[in-house]
């Protein structure tokens, strides 16, 4: 079992082929949410994963402010059907706020997240800014933490 937070060109080719096959397995084919995951923004953030028995279970995407939007931010957050539930989309969310915390530790963030989502994001600070609205085929809703 590992965590690994690491830059876009420390990558390995294999790392970086896991991350895109865990987003599309997860947000297109599990999720039928039809949207360019290959958006450019990949190249300048911080990849967070973690993986057990050389399986890689969960997975975010930290957005440094100014990249993304002009607040910090995280995206592409993902547990594995099988983990869901045992408490690592908190730890993984923890680990998240870290790295925004050692990073840019003055910014404000911001996230689109799946409505659904809504109550376990304010968990961690974030409070809805806009009503629920399509995006990525999902219903999502803007939510913001000030720091």
């Amino acid at each position: 079992m590992a965590w690994k937070e690491q830059k876009f060109e420390d990558l390995t080719t294999i790392e970086l082929y896991r991350i895109l096959q865990l987003r599309i397995n997860v947000f297109v084919v599990e999720q039928e949410a039809y949207y360019a995951d290959l958006d450019d923004h990949d190249q300048n953030c911080i990849h967070l994963s973690y993986e057990k028995d050389g399986k890689l279970i969960a997975y975010a995407r930290v957005v440094p402010p100014g990249e993304k939007f002009e607040m910090g931010s995280f995206g592409r957050v993902i547990v594995l059907p099988e983990a869901r539930g045992t408490g690592l989309a908190q730890e993984l969310l923890k680990r998240v706020m870290a790295i925004l915390e050692r990073e840019w530790p003055e910014a404000d963030l911001f996230i689109e997240a799946q409505a659904y989502l809504q109550k376990f994001y304010g968990s961690f600070g974030f409070e809805a800014v806009s009503e629920p609205y399509i995006m990525e085929c999902l219903p999502h809703i803007s939510m913001v933490c000030k720091r």
